[in-house]
C-alpha cells in the first residue's frame, strides 16, 4: 500500500532560498471527491496521474498520513488532460528542495491564481518522527484543507480575503 505521511507549513521569509534550485510544475484537478483527488502534473521530469485518498481525522485533527498512488504517463497525454479534464485554475509553482539537518524539504512557490503563496512541506516516515525546523519556517498548516493544492485549484489564494481563505 502506498503511503504519504508529510506536514505542510507557511513560509515566512525568504533565507531558504540560498542555493535553492527549483523545478516548474504544472497540475491540474481532474476529481476532488469525498474519498480522493485525482491529479495530472507535468514537471521537467516527466507527467505524472496521482489519486491521493482523503486523511483520516484524528482527535478532530487532520491527520498528515494519506494513500497516494502515483504512476507515470505519456506527456501529450497529461497535457490533454490538463486542456480538457481538469477542473478550476490550474496550479502553478516552482518546487525547491532545500536540505536541512539530514532532510529534504520541498518548497512551493505559487504563480498564477494563486501567486504569493509559498509553502514548505516535509514528507515522513512517521507521523510522530521528530524534526528540526528551519528558521525560515512558519506556521503549520497541515491539519487546514484550504492549503491543499486540490483546495487551491477551486478557491485560488488570489481570491483570499487579507491571506485568508474563507473557512
Amino acid at each position: 500500500m502506498a503511503i504519504e505521511i508529510e506536514r505542510k507549513f507557511l513560509v515566512k521569509d525568504d533565507s531558504w532560498r540560498k542555493g535553492a534550485k527549483g523545478q516548474k510544475y504544472r497540475q491540474g484537478y481532474m476529481s476532488r471527491g469525498e474519498t480522493a483527488t485525482v491529479r495530472i502534473r507535468i514537471t521537467e521530469k516527466g507527467a505524472f496521474l496521482t489519486i491521493k485518498g482523503k486523511p483520516a481525522v484524528q482527535e478532530d485533527k487532520i491527520s498528515a498520513t494519506k494513500l497516494e498512488f502515483e504512476y507515470v504517463v505519456p506527456i501529450s497525454d497529461a497535457q490533454e488532460m490538463l486542456q480538457l479534464l481538469c477542473q478550476g485554475p490550474l496550479i502553478e509553482k516552482t518546487r525547491y528542495c532545500v536540505e536541512h539537518d539530514g532532510m529534504t524539504w520541498e518548497i512551493d512557490e505559487f504563480y498564477g491564481e494563486n501567486a504569493g503563496l509559498i509553502m514548505a512541506e516535509i514528507e515522513l516516515e512517521s507521523e510522530n518522527q521528530v524534526i528540526t525546523f528551519p528558521k525560515w519556517l512558519g506556521r503549520e498548516v497541515t491539519s487546514d484543507k484550504r492549503y491543499y493544492n486540490a483546495s487551491l485549484s477551486s478557491n485560488a489564494y488570489s481570491q483570499w480575503k487579507d491571506g485568508e481563505a474563507p473557512a
